[in-house]
């Protein structure tokens, strides 16, 4: 196990999972940088915060403002040693898959895979230069199934598990970084409201199942599943972490598990 993580950078840290998880941290005394479009969310939440802080207005797509958000936030905080990729898009109307609109469909491609992956290259060589570092993707279960409706939505999340198994491949079993995609289950946001209106208050679940993931991810307690998919709300992480064992067998292996079609948790 590296040592614990100091400062976590959150995309996505202006309002819904990403806040939740920027002030969980904050509170176990991780420095946040926080990453999104708007600066006036960003500025809020910091004001928040337990700890220190920086914000940084960034489109997460583009790879010169990531780049400018990565070097500024180590500048305020010091080296990043935890990345939450947890900036996200979906569909903006629900629509069969030859219905979407094909610029709008690629747009959350871009974010909710182009993010990811320009955030991974602009932190991981310094993660590997200094000896350690954490990556926690944030997945959701739609990645798992077919729902047409949202199917760019579905199609990105699929893809970022995929990408978080190369990730891991090319790092091998000895790196000292850990990656792992964890998904929230279904928890009360400005998205999942738009997605699924119709869904009574009580289907919703809580931030904590996914703050604690983070939180703990953060503290080096769930390094033994470096590269595995975890479902924050069901899964048993201590049980987890038993089974994978100190040889770390699933190292290079993304743990997939599919749940029932008719689970509304994503």
């Amino acid at each position: 196990m590296t040592s614990p993580s100091r400062v976590a950078l959150v995309t996505g840290g202006g309002r819904g999972l990403g806040r939740a998880i920027a002030e969980s941290l904050s509170a176990r005394g991780v420095a946040v940088g926080l990453v999104g479009r708007k600066p006036d969310p960003l500025e809020e939440v910091a004001r928040g915060l337990d700890g220190p802080s920086f914000t940084v207005a960034a489109d997460v797509t583009n790879p010169e403002l990531v780049a400018t958000a990565v070097q500024a936030v180590e500048g305020e905080l010091g080296p990043i040693d935890l990345l939450v990729d947890n900036a996200g898009l979906r569909d903006p109307q629900p629509a069969m898959p030859w219905e979407s609109d094909p610029d709008a469909w690629w747009q959350v491609m871009e974010v909710n895979l182009r993010g990811p992956l320009l955030l991974t290259q602009a932190v991981l060589p310094g993660m590997l230069e200094r000896g350690g570092g954490r990556i926690l993707e944030l997945a959701s279960g739609i990645g798992l199934r077919a729902e047409p409706r949202y199917s760019a939505y579905s199609v990105s999340k699929a893809a970022l598990l995929r990408w978080v198994d190369n990730v891991v491949a090319g790092l091998g079993g000895d790196s000292a970084v850990r990656v792992l995609a964890a998904s929230p289950g279904l928890v009360h946001t400005d998205m999942t409201e738009e997605m699924w209106p119709d869904l009574p208050g009580s289907a919703f679940g809580s931030a904590e199942p996914i703050c604690a993931v983070a939180r703990r991810f953060a503290a080096g307690e769930l390094d033994a599943l470096h590269g595995w998919y975890v479902h924050a709300a069901k899964d048993d992480l201590d049980a987890l972490v038993a089974a994978a064992g100190s040889a770390d067998e699933h190292a290079r292996r993304l743990r997939l598990r599919g749940y029932a079609e008719d689970d509304p948790l994503a």
